[in-house]
């Protein structure tokens, strides 16, 4: 068979190679790197068709991100939650993926792999099948490493419909393409980690200043912010009573209930303390914004009431006990900073507005309602609210008036959020899952 004449562009290949790493330098993000090396190169008369990645992560929320582009068309993008540590890896080694040019390449220990796929005969592999049906001709897998023994790399194929496959001389840009690739990838990858731990971990809102170079020991602001407190009743006794996995489970199913309804509202949960979070609603000085974000606040507390409803019930099927719990909201300002020991820093919020919110929180015991408010939470609110007294609170000088709004007695059961599962698991996080989890 003839060699296929490329028209690719060596210059210009190489200006794809040197714009990749340029992007390094520069901090791109994954999907920016993807799709304009990909469409580089087809500028470059690089004949590409269709491009496949798939990279391993080492993340807190999701294990694997996924890009396929096709040419004339809008990247698609995937990123892959986690799934639960009691899914076994039997679970994803159906004939699909064990059949793959991927799998193949990680279980021989190959860079890469290269077929032909107009020259008829049956399919090496089920997914040359979907290819021809695309009418594509020529197909060349790959794998790259990030670092030995992480699991964390990429795995790619490029295909094309041209005429032949591609010419030598076009795998070989392909080849020159593929190191610079990784590096920008890699980049890419632990700069996207490390801000998605900081916001996991820390908040959006808190991981946003430390990205920003609030990391010395006294750095931080002043903003002010509704304020949202919630918090477990009888959670010293229930520590004692439950075993260690029943308590950890339960904190997450109320912390799921109530803080991932605050989360869902556009809240920043700022910390979780113990049995409690703490989160807030920015907002300026002025009086549109902050009857904004009390708003804001009471509707994800009202969620958050309707979760639990819907908690609780699950949990009396299962001949559990109701978990009581209350939430405080205040309005005021609020101190973002770092403290701690000049090598071991917490960035937390701190100020009496936020002393004031926890022991309002407490109140909700004695006056048996899970939500309660401060009187100047409610004056923003708005809306209805019935006065509980005035409360002289543990650390605050003045006593201050409580209320409940009325909806909070009536609330319907809401729908659970599972924030933690996605069992939708796609071929090319699969694909990936296997990478990570082959015998070294």
């Amino acid at each position: 068979m003839s060699e296929t004449t490329s028209a690719a562009s060596r210059v210009l290949v190489e200006r794809v190679a040197g714009w990749l790493m340029g992007q390094a330098l520069n901090d791109a993000d994954l999907e920016s790197i993807v799709r304009g090396c990909c469409e580089r190169l087809h500028a470059a008369g690089v004949p590409i068709s269709r491009a496949q990645m798939s990279f391993s992560m080492l993340h807190p929320l999701y294990r694997a991100a996924g890009f396929a582009w096709r040419r004339g068309q809008n990247l698609k993008v995937d990123a892959y939650r986690h799934v639960p540590d009691t899914r076994t890896t039997d679970g994803f080694t159906a004939d699909r993926f064990t059949k793959s040019p991927y799998f193949h390449l990680m279980t021989h220990d190959l860079d890469h792999l290269r077929r032909r796929l107009d020259t008829g005969g049956d399919a090496e592999f089920p997914i040359f099948d979907d290819l021809r049906k695309e009418g594509l001709t020529d197909y060349l897998a790959f794998r790259s490493s990030f670092s030995l023994g992480t699991g964390q790399g990429v795995l790619g194929s490029w295909s094309t419909d041209q005429r032949g496959g591609f010419a030598d001389s076009e795998i070989e840009a392909l080849l020159r393409i593929q190191d610079p690739l990784a590096v920008a990838c890699k980049q890419a990858v632990r700069g996207g980690m490390a801000k998605s731990v900081l916001s996991t971990y820390l908040g959006g809102g808190a991981g946003e200043r430390v990205l920003s170079g609030q990391i010395k020991r006294g750095d931080g602001e002043t903003t002010r912010a509704a304020i949202v407190w919630g918090d477990i009743r009888n959670s010293t006794q229930l520590a004692e009573t439950l075993g260690r996995e029943a308590y950890i489970e339960l904190l997450n199913g109320f912390f799921d209930a109530t803080a991932g309804a605050v989360a869902d509202a556009g809240g920043d949960i700022l910390s979780f303390i113990g049995d409690g979070f703490l989160a807030v609603f920015p907002c300026g000085r002025n009086q549109k914004e902050s009857v904004a974000a009390c708003k804001r606040a009471l509707a994800a507390a009202e969620d958050a009431a309707a979760r639990m409803v819907t908690y609780n019930r699950e949990r009396k099927e299962k001949d559990q006990e109701a978990l009581g719990y209350g939430i405080g909201l205040h309005i005021g300002n609020v101190m973002y900073g770092n403290v701690g020991l000049a090598e071991r820093l917490s960035f937390s919020v701190f100020g009496s507005a936020v002393n004031e919110v926890a022991r309002l929180e407490a109140t909700t015991k004695k006056f048996a309602t899970p939500i309660v408010a401060s009187e100047v939470f409610k004056t923003y609110c708005g809306g209805d609210w019935v006065p509980l007294g005035r409360e002289s609170l543990r650390g605050v000088n003045a006593p201050m008036a409580v209320f409940k709004p009325v909806v909070a007695e009536a609330q319907a059961p809401a729908a659970l959020v599972d924030r933690g599962t996605n069992r939708n698991v796609s071929d090319a996080e699969a694909v990936v899952l296997l990478y990570r989890r082959r015998p070294a």
